[in-house]
């Protein structure tokens, strides 16, 4: 029954973002789990800055050949290739693919490995030589889980292609999980390396989890290496923009953490913290819905229908704000809380008092543009369908240009606050250059509801604040608030009234989303309901 009730939500792009968000939810749950561990056993230390800064040149490699070559590349002509030509042939673009991708990681390994002293130098300028051997050691360790990540996310790229969603969503959960091992088990036994291996050995279970539903497919494995084949070539000239587009991403990530490693010890692990609790919702809700609606993105385009292309980005847009932008308020408004009862104030362990606070007020300032991170891989995703990989790209450089100068300003006054702060600011101007330019070259996109949708979003959000900050003071009164338990009381009470008020004036005022989720609510209980009476 619940095999048959995933396969008809994976019809639907609603259907493929609540498989897609609900694995999310769990993968982040576990993901909380991990942070708390971290915390509990490190803190803000110069070991957890260490264990941060090794993840970013295999970050880099990654995000630009395996992300540069998927996210903007491989997906569409995929599906253009499986419509036009036929699965078989479509599969003999993955194994060409899989083998051009396999070789240029290992080249990029290579060359990583001999380039770790430099980068660790350079990361860890103001840190002592054994703190720079040690995150050299560690990055070359770290290289390895690459390999397996890229052939897991080509994978990860077929079945989004088809239209599986739920062994995708899964595989993050396995990767947290060998990560969670790393630190309770390999770590008292290895030391630090131990780490590393948890994050390796989560890199393979992401791949191995997938490869039982690549083979349902209709896939099979075949030595093929050919560079004349015409969706090889195609990916070949999307590829450079967009592993550019990322490319300056994970540079601008580079460059944020070699000021964040030149402040307070321990400056980077809060960023990195505050960093993780943002995204939960964020990954929830923005990058659940603007995964599944890239192959119906992809498909529209192939079928020349601009209008199911406009239809569907307005829906999904106004879909991403209406929970985003509430989220973003009971974030900034309970950032200390959230903190508290994550990461582990309570119980003992590193994490003490000042970092609580001050990856608190991280928060905060990364809550100002959460919608806007959140609405970014919609709007990115809008251009890639149509093979615009350029666009982003250019997008992307201005907001690195901003985002660098504001944080070496701003951090000389407001230290890690003014890293954060430059990072919000940025991404509101990344994300109102996409929108501006996918206006500019697709016209009208049903504006006028999604203006109307935005103010009512935001009318009813801040009513949503304000009782927020009500309640949290109400509750603080008769809770003990040095405990978990009152924290967390004061927590669920605020956001429960909040969010009650929220979906009451969207409900009364009669929201276009609400009218949209409840539809979906009824199709899901249609659905579960037809699958307990087949099975």
């Amino acid at each position: 029954m619940l095999r048959r009730i995933i396969q008809k939500l994976s019809r639907s792009i609603m259907g493929g973002a609540i498989i897609i968000g609900s694995a999310s939810v769990v993968s982040r749950v576990i993901g909380l789990v991990r942070d708390n561990l971290l915390a509990k056993y490190f803190g803000a230390s110069a070991t957890l800055d260490i264990y941060n800064a090794a993840f970013k040149v295999p970050d880099l490699i990654f995000n630009i050949l395996v992300l540069g070559a998927l996210s903007a590349s491989f997906i569409p002509v995929f599906i253009q290739i499986k419509q036009r030509d036929g699965k078989e042939t479509a599969f003999q673009l993955t194994n060409a693919v899989l083998h051009l991708l396999i070789f240029a990681i290992i080249i990029c390994i290579g060359l990583s490995y001999f380039l770790a002293p430099t980068v660790a130098e350079f990361l860890m300028a103001e840190r002592s030589v054994d703190q720079q051997q040690l995150t050299t050691m560690m990055m070359r360790l770290m290289l390895v889980s690459v390999l397996f990540f890229a052939i897991s996310n080509l994978v990860s790229g077929v079945l989004n292609s088809f239209r599986k969603f739920l062994v995708y969503a899964l595989a993050p959960i396995l990767y947290n999980l060998g990560i969670i091992l790393g630190i309770t088990v390999f770590y008292p036994f290895m030391g630090i390396e131990g780490l590393a291996f948890g994050v390796v050995l989560g890199a393979f279970l992401h791949l191995v989890i997938q490869l039982p539903s690549l083979f349902r497919t209709g896939y099979r494995y075949r030595w093929l290496l050919d560079w004349k084949l015409p969706g090889v070539q195609k990916i070949l000239r999307l590829m450079p923009p967009r592993a550019l587009a990322l490319g300056v991403v994970q540079i601008n990530a580079l460059i944020i953490a070699a000021f964040a490693l030149r402040l307070e010890e321990g400056s980077l692990a809060i960023w990195t913290w505050a960093d993780n609790l943002q995204h939960f919702p964020i990954n929830v809700f923005g990058v659940s819905l603007a995964l599944s609606s890239f192959p119906v993105f992809s498909q529209a385009f192939a079928d020349k229908d601009m209008e199911k292309f406009k239809t569907i980005f307005s829906n999904n847009f106004r879909r991403i704000l209406f929970l985003i932008i509430p989220m973003s308020i009971i974030f900034l408004l309970l950032r200390a809380q959230i903190v508290r009862l994550i990461l582990g104030s309570f119980g003992g362990g590193a994490f003490d008092w000042n970092a609580t606070i001050l990856t608190a007020q991280v928060l905060g300032f990364f809550s100002i543009s959460m919608f806007a991170q959140a609405t970014i891989p919609l709007l990115a995703r809008s251009f890639f369908a149509h093979h615009d990989t350029k666009t982003p790209v250019l997008m992307s450089i201005i907001g690195m240009i901003v985002n660098i100068g504001l944080a070496w300003g701003l951090s000389q006054y407001m230290g890690i606050y003014g890293l954060a702060l430059a990072f919000s600011i940025s991404s509101l101007l990344n994300m109102l250059l996409l929108l501006g330019a996918l206006r500019i070259k697709f016209g009208d996109l049903d504006d006028s509801r999604i203006i109307l949708s935005v103010w009512r979003i935001i009318s009813a959000s801040l009513v949503m604040g304000v009782v927020i900050h009500g309640m949290k003071y109400f509750v603080a009164q008769y809770v003990n608030m040095r405990t978990f338990i009152g924290i967390f009381t004061q927590s669920v009470a605020s956001v429960i009234a909040g969010v009650a008020i929220y979906f009451a004036i969207a409900w009364y005022f009669k929201f276009d989303e609400v009218v949209i989720i409840q539809q979906y609510l009824q199709k899901a209980k249609k659905l579960i309901t037809n699958g307990s009476k087949n099975s």
